[in-house]
């Protein structure tokens, strides 16, 4: 695990941009450096620890890019029709054993090997067959049509992909092609997540009146597998920071990030700013970000740890975009901001300049075809149906204060986060 020193984080001065916080994260933290070796079938969303290249070209053979009639190229007509014997028929897995003379076309189908001679293929919907079984093939076609080279998608030794890239499913399609059937990646990153408050108790125990049950956990925990962590959930701590200390210390020792939701702000009850300072070191984050305040990152032990606020939206929010980078950084993955989507705002909102906010919002097609954004109707920062009932966040920059319908704002889709 990546050991940080205690003061490693520390920093004062003016309010923080997101930006300017991913970068720091991306520059404190260190992947972790143990590999492992995982089935394809496995690989989805894992981390490469080194270069793929390609152990051979793709498509490994010349072949046809669509059912039709192979041909040579300097036979191919010029300004009238011209009929060919049909010498054989190619279906895909299958070869010629002799060459294509001239005079003669083959039968090809998508994906078969082009004979020895052949260099073109007319498409079977161009030509027609005359009385004595040959093909007419018209004029007009260039020389090359309708053929797939070998090495035209990959060049034999070329890497394909760059140790650090998070593995998508068209990266294992393209491994498969290459004939991997396994590859090495950064070992999963085991994070320790827990919620903290004596107002929230598990789903499904007794609930007293002034109680409610805890969401974070379960909210956080399923963005975590997402990002193919290993999670340890420590359940709900009391506000006893005596007890909260323990449990850091004690997960710090065995994780490579410490996870918390609720009780890192200032107040009297927010236990997790005193146990953090009595474990290891808190530094509290001034983040230019709404929702999303309070947002803390400390070092227990050695080990990284970042503090959520309880609110479930900014829970949300700030995972995605402090806790994300963090995760990518000890996986060793290379930065992944999401790009925004420009749509056509179809409210209006008002905000303080300086900094970042997100407004959630509903995707909807606009009558002349275009895509606007709708507002969740409802503030706050604690409403989980506007998390379930949007598409995604609205991103304003520092420098905006107002939207007004019709304006060109940035959209992050829920689906771009992950």
């Amino acid at each position: 695990m990546a050991q940080l020193s205690d003061d490693c984080f520390a920093f004062g001065g003016p309010m923080r941009s997101i930006d300017e916080t991913a970068a720091l994260i991306a520059s404190k933290l260190s992947a972790v450096q143990e590999t492992e070796r995982v089935p394809l079938a496995l690989a989805d969303g894992r981390v490469l620890a080194s270069a793929m290249t390609a152990p051979l070209p793709l498509p490994p053979f010349t072949n046809s890019a669509v059912d039709g009639y192979a041909v040579r190229g300097d036979e191919l007509p010029r300004t009238v029709e011209t009929a060919f014997a049909v010498a054989g028929r190619l279906q895909a897995g299958t070869a010629l054993d002799t060459p294509i003379f001239p005079g003669q076309s083959a039968r090809i189908f998508t994906g078969a090997p082009m004979p020895e001679g052949a260099d073109t293929v007319y498409m079977q919907e161009d030509v027609r067959m005359d009385d004595a079984g040959r093909v007419v093939l018209p004029p007009g076609l260039k020389r090359g049509a309708n053929v797939r080279s070998a090495g035209e998608d990959v060049a034999l030794g070329d890497t394909v992909l760059p140790a650090g890239h998070r593995l998508r499913p068209q990266d294992v399609a393209l491994a498969a092609a290459l004939g991997f059937t396994e590859v090495e990646v950064r070992r999963r990153i085991r994070v320790a997540v827990f919620s903290t408050g004596d107002e929230i108790v598990p789903p499904g125990d007794a609930r007293g009146p002034a109680q409610l049950f805890d969401s974070n956990r379960f909210m956080l925990t399923a963005m975590l597998a997402r990002l193919c962590c290993d999670v340890t959930d420590l359940g709900i701590l009391a506000d006893d920071s005596g007890l909260i200390a323990d449990k850091l210390s004690e997960a710090a020792s065995t994780h490579d990030l410490i996870l918390t939701s609720g009780g890192v702000s200032t107040g009297e009850a927010d236990c997790v700013k005193a146990a953090v300072e009595s474990a290891g070191t808190l530094v509290f984050w001034r983040v230019a970000i709404k929702p999303g305040r309070p947002v803390a990152m400390g070092v227990i032990g050695g080990t990284p740890l970042i503090g959520l606020p309880g609110n479930p939206v900014a829970s949300f929010v700030t995972f995605t975009h402090i806790a994300r980078p963090a995760i990518f950084a000890l996986a060793g993955a290379r930065p992944q901001p999401p790009i925004p989507t420009a749509v056509r705002a179809a409210f209006s909102y008002r905000k303080k300049q300086g900094r970042r906010e997100y407004v959630r919002a509903k995707l909807r097609r606009a009558a002349d075809g275009s895509l606007e954004a709708t507002k969740f109707p409802r503030e706050g920062a604690g409403l989980l149906s506007s998390l379930v009932e949007t598409d995604g966040l609205v991103e304003l920059s520092e420098e905006i204060t107002s939207v007004e319908p019709g304006e060109t704002v940035q959209f992050l889709a829920y689906s771009s986060l992950f």
